[in-house]
């Protein structure tokens, strides 16, 4: 009976050691882009903790063939509208007959203007307009608005968001101040 015991032991320390690797690269993640994040929502009033908490989901901690290929860190399709640079691969969408095929998204030539991009693409569309009645500092109604509003089909997308939220405690830069305030005052 030693077998099972030592394999649930190996099992728990190989999960203990995913979790702690995806901790790394999510703190990583968040170095490199909550600056961006905050900027972001003093330019557009999206919450800094919804941007993190997306770009950390959508681009899997910035390690995402779409991230990495396309600096595509949000996801966001093409659209009709759309004359930007396009990266094609499988995900959600299926033609006639039920077969995946290639999707198109937006690509970009920096992360910066990934962000950009998604801020406005949030803030300019009459789609996700309900969203900024919500106070920045309210992420459970931004994550729940998002998912309501069609962001994302995944049923669980809201929840997800939440538990980046509080489990990295993304939060705490919905209440950052200004960085443009803070040049000022040198």
């Amino acid at each position: 009976m030693l077998f099972p015991r030592v394999f649930v032991v190996l099992l728990c320390a190989g999960l203990v050691s995913f979790d702690f690797n995806a901790d790394i690269a999510a703190n990583d993640y968040i170095e490199k882009y909550k600056e961006l994040a905050v900027v972001e929502m003093y330019r557009t009033g999206i919450p800094a903790s919804i941007t993190l908490a997306q770009g950390l989901h959508e681009s899997n901690y910035g390690t995402s063939k779409l991230a990495l290929e396309a600096n595509n860190h949000f996801g966001i399709k093409c659209k009709s509208y759309w004359t930007g640079k396009t990266y094609y691969y499988k995900d959600d969408d299926i033609d006639k007959k039920g077969q995946l095929i290639e999707s198109c998204f937006r690509a970009y030539n920096s992360d910066l203007d990934s962000y950009i991009d998604r801020s406005n693409f949030l803030s300019q569309s009459e789609r996700y307009a309900p969203l900024f009645n919500f106070d920045k500092t309210d992420y459970e109604a931004w994550a729940y608005g998002l998912k309501y509003c069609g962001y994302a089909t995944d049923t669980k997308y809201s929840e997800k968001l939440i538990k980046k939220i509080e489990k990295y405690n993304l939060h705490v830069y919905d209440t950052s101040e200004d960085p443009f305030r803070q040049l000022i005052r040198k």
